[in-house]
């Protein structure tokens, strides 16, 4: 894990893709924001802001 995180740092670093960095946590905060709601009551009303 740490392995693929140090590769994508030095992809953004290297050709200066700093932009990318925002798109990246938004999409891990999102998938993790499924799968802890995956099996509780409140996973009806996140489903629908999809």
């Amino acid at each position: 894990m740490f392995d693929l995180l140090k590769d994508l740092w030095g992809f953004m670093r290297e050709r200066k893709k700093f932009w990318l960095a925002p798109v990246i946590l938004i999409l891990v905060l999102l998938g993790g924001l499924l799968v802890l709601a995956q099996g509780s009551a409140v996973a009806p009303f996140i489903y629908t802001l999809f």
